[in-house]
C-alpha cells in the first residue's frame, strides 16, 4: 500500500505548480505522470507571458509559486510588449530555453524530500461515500490520498491530427491517458471536448533570415520573480515574416483534407488562438498574417513558427511553409498538428478548485477548458494550496477579482459557462489597472506569506520596498522644482514648460513627463538613485491616482454583494419573479455569494434585485 497526503496527476506547469506548493507548506506528494522526461515540458510555444498573461507570473511568483523564477533563470530574450502604452496593458514577455525550463523545473521538484516521482498512468478514482481515497494506476496498483489533484493537461482521450489521419495522443510522440474519463463519468461528473493545435518546428539552418525583420530583446532588463539577483543572460532574436497571398491559396485549396473543416474534430479550438486556417477564413479581408520566427533553446536548431499552427496534412504544411518569406527551403523537424481531449467543465468546481461533488478531488489547468502555461500553472498553484488547506481544515484561498488575475480566471470558469478553451486577457478583467504586472507583489505577497510560501526575509523585502516607495511619493509631494530657465530647456525637449514653482508630483502628472525627466531637471531625484521598481511604481501610483480612487470605490461597491452569502442549499425553484431559464442557471452555477451571481451570463439586474430581497428576509 502507497500512502500520501496529496496524489498530482500529471507534470505540466498547473502539476509542478501544485506538487510543489503542496509540498513545501508540509505535506507528503506523488506527482503522477506518463515520461518523467517530460516534466514542464512546452509543447507548444516557448515563451512565458504576454498581455494578461505576465500579470499571471507575477502573482503567481507573488504567492510563492515557481513559474517566474525558472523563467528568469532560463530565458533566452526579455521583452516589454505595449511599452509605449499604459501600464495596466504592459506585459513582459520571455523566450524560455526549452531544455533549460524543463531541467530547471525538475530539480527544483526533486530537491524537495515531499514529493516522490512516479512514471505510471493513473486509470481510475479510488471514491468512497463521494469522498476521494487516491488512484489506481495501469498495472492495478493503489495509492491512497486524502488529496487528488488533475493537471492532465490534453491527455485525457486525447486523439492527435494531421491532415485526415488521426492517432491516440495527448501531444504527438506521447501517449493518451485513457480509462481516467469513464472513471470520471463513473463518479457523476461530465466531460467535454475540446481542440488545441501547434505549429510545425523548423530547422533554423534553412531559414533565410535576410527576408525577414528582426526581434530583438530589450537593452533594459525586467524580470518576472520579485525575488533578488536575478540571471542576466546572453539574448537571442526573433524574427518576423508574413503570410502571402500564396500561402492563402493554398490553404483555401485544401481544406477538405484538414479535420476541423471535414467534420473529424468536434472538439471547440480557442478562439483568441486560431488556426492559421481560421485565420484565412474568418479574416478573409487581410491579406496577410504575421508570423513570428522564434528560437527553442540556445543549443538547438529547433525553430517555432508562431501563429502557424495548423491541422492540415503534411504534404500541404510543406507548401505553405515554403510560401513564407525566409523559407522557402526550410526543412520541417516536426509537423504541425491538432489535438482533440476530455475536458471537466469547470461549473462543477469550487472557486477552491475541488469538485462540488467529489470532496479531496481537485482539478487545474487545461483539464478545466483553459489554454496557456500560465494559466494553468495559476490553477495548479491555487488548487496545491487549497489541498493543503482542506487537510488541515483551513479556509480556502479563494482569490477575488478586484485583487488578481488568478482571482478573475478562476471566477470566470466556475460562473460563466464557457464553450471554448478559455485564454487570459487584460480585458476580461474590470479592474485592469489595479492589477498590473508591477504591483502584484503589493497585492499578494501578504497572502503568500500568511499561508507559508513567502519566507520571513523575503517578506521583510517586500516591506522594505513599499516603504522606499511611500517615501518616495511623499518626497514627491513636498519637493518642488523652480521655473529657471535650465528647467524649462529640458522641458521644452518634452514639448512642455512651467511658469512657476512647481511640486513634483504635479508635474509628473503631465502625459510628457517621466521619472527620468525629473532626474534632469532635480538634483536630488538624480542622486536618489532609486531603483526602476522604486520610481515606476511611486510614478504610476501619482499619475493615475484619480483612475486609480475611481476603481477602488467600484470594488468597494463589488465588496457589498461579496458580502452576501448565498445559502449552499437554496431551492431556487422556490423563488418567485424569476424566469425558469434564470432558476435552471442559477441551480446549475450554485454561486457563493450575490456578486457571483450577478456575473452569470442571462442573469438580469432584476433578478439579482429579487435575490437580494428574499436573501434580506
Amino acid at each position: 500500500m502507497f500512502n500520501y497526503d496529496l496524489i498530482v496527476v500529471g507534470s505540466g506547469h498547473a502539476g509542478c505548480e501544485a506538487v510543489l506548493s503542496a509540498a513545501k507548506l508540509g505535506l507528503k506528494c506523488l506527482l503522477m505522470t506518463l515520461n518523467l522526461e517530460h516534466i514542464a515540458l512546452m509543447p507548444c510555444n516557448p515563451a512565458v507571458g504576454g498581455p494578461a498573461k505576465s500579470c499571471l507570473v507575477r502573482e503567481i511568483d507573488a504567492l510563492g509559486g515557481v513559474m517566474g523564477i525558472v523563467t528568469d533563470a532560463t530565458y533566452i530574450q526579455m521583452k516589454i510588449l505595449n511599452s509605449s502604452k499604459g501600464p495596466a496593458v504592459r506585459a513582459l514577455r520571455a523566450q524560455s530555453d526549452k531544455k533549460e525550463y524543463m531541467t530547471f523545473m525538475r530539480n527544483l521538484i526533486e530537491c524537495n524530500c515531499n514529493i516522490s516521482l512516479k512514471q505510471a498512468m493513473a486509470t481510475e478514482l479510488i471514491v468512497e461515500d463521494n469522498v476521494v481515497k487516491g488512484v489506481k494506476d495501469e498495472f492495478g496498483l493503489e495509492y491512497h490520498a486524502p488529496t487528488v489533484i488533475l493537471t492532465t493537461g490534453t491527455s485525457l482521450e486525447g486523439k492527435c491530427y494531421i491532415g485526415l489521419q488521426s492517432v491516440s495522443a495527448g501531444r504527438m510522440g506521447e501517449r493518451a491517458a485513457t480509462g481516467l474519463s469513464a472513471s470520471l463519468l463513473k463518479n457523476g461528473l461530465e466531460l467535454k471536448r475540446l481542440k488545441t493545435g501547434t505549429p510545425a518546428r523548423v530547422d533554423s539552418r534553412t531559414i533565410d533570415y535576410s527576408k525577414m525583420t528582426i526581434q530583438p530583446g530589450d537593452e533594459e532588463l525586467h524580470f518576472f520573480s520579485f525575488e533578488p539577483n536575478r540571471p542576466v543572460r546572453k539574448q537571442y532574436p526573433c524574427y518576423l515574416t508574413r503570410t502571402t497571398e500564396k500561402t492563402h491559396e493554398i490553404i483555401k485549396a485544401n481544406l477538405d483534407k484538414s479535420p476541423m473543416y471535414s467534420g473529424m474534430i468536434h472538439g471547440v479550438g480557442p478562439r483568441y488562438c486560431p488556426s492559421i486556417e481560421d485565420k484565412v477564413i474568418r479574416f478573409a479581408h487581410n491579406p496577410s498574417h504575421h508570423i513570428f520566427i522564434e528560437p527553442e533553446g540556445k543549443d538547438t536548431y529547433e525553430i517555432y513558427v508562431q501563429g502557424f499552427s495548423t491541422s492540415l496534412p503534411a504534404d500541404v504544411q510543406i507548401q505553405m511553409l515554403h510560401s513564407l518569406p525566409g523559407l522557402e527551403n526550410v526543412h520541417i523537424i516536426k509537423p504541425a498538428y491538432a489535438v482533440e481531449y476530455d475536458a471537466v467543465p469547470a461549473l462543477q468546481l469550487e472557486h477552491s478548485l475541488m469538485t462540488k461533488k467529489i470532496k479531496g478531488l481537485f482539478c487545474a489547468g487545461q483539464i478545466n477548458g483553459t489554454s496557456g502555461y500560465e494559466e494553468a500553472a495559476a490553477q495548479g498553484l491555487v488548487a496545491g494550496i487549497n489541498a493543503y488547506n482542506y487537510l488541515n481544515n483551513k479556509d480556502m484561498l479563494i482569490l477575488s477579482r478586484s485583487n488578481s488575475y488568478i482571482g478573475t480566471l478562476i471566477d470566470d470558469l466556475v460562473t460563466k459557462d464557457i464553450q471554448e478553451p478559455y485564454r487570459m486577457l487584460t480585458s476580461r478583467s474590470e479592474y485592469r489597472l489595479l492589477l498590473r504586472q508591477d504591483n502584484a507583489d503589493e497585492r499578494l505577497t501578504p497572502i503568500g506569506h500568511k499561508i507559508g510560501l513567502i519566507s520571513e526575509e523575503r517578506y521583510q523585502r517586500f516591506l522594505n520596498k513599499q516603504d522606499a516607495i511611500s517615501a518616495e511619493i511623499e518626497r514627491m509631494k513636498t519637493t518642488k522644482v523652480s521655473p529657471t530657465q535650465n528647467v524649462n530647456d529640458v522641458l521644452a525637449k518634452y514639448n512642455e514648460n512651467i511658469e512657476k514653482g512647481m511640486k513634483l508630483a504635479e508635474l509628473i502628472k503631465r502625459p510628457n513627463i517621466d521619472y527620468n525627466v525629473l532626474k534632469k531637471i532635480d538634483e536630488e531625484t538624480k542622486n536618489l538613485n532609486l531603483s526602476p521598481e522604486i520610481y515606476e511604481e511611486a510614478e504610476i501610483k501619482i499619475k493615475y491616482d484619480g483612475y486609480i480612487k475611481r476603481q477602488n470605490q467600484q470594488v468597494e461597491t463589488l465588496d457589498r454583494l461579496e458580502r452576501i452569502k448565498i445559502p449552499a442549499d437554496i431551492d431556487y425553484n422556490t423563488i418567485g419573479h424569476i424566469s425558469t431559464e434564470t432558476k435552471e442557471k442559477l441551480a446549475k452555477v450554485r454561486p457563493a455569494t450575490l456578486a457571483q451571481a450577478s456575473r452569470i451570463g442571462g442573469v438580469k439586474p432584476a433578478d439579482i434585485s429579487v435575490l437580494m430581497v428574499m436573501l434580506s428576509r
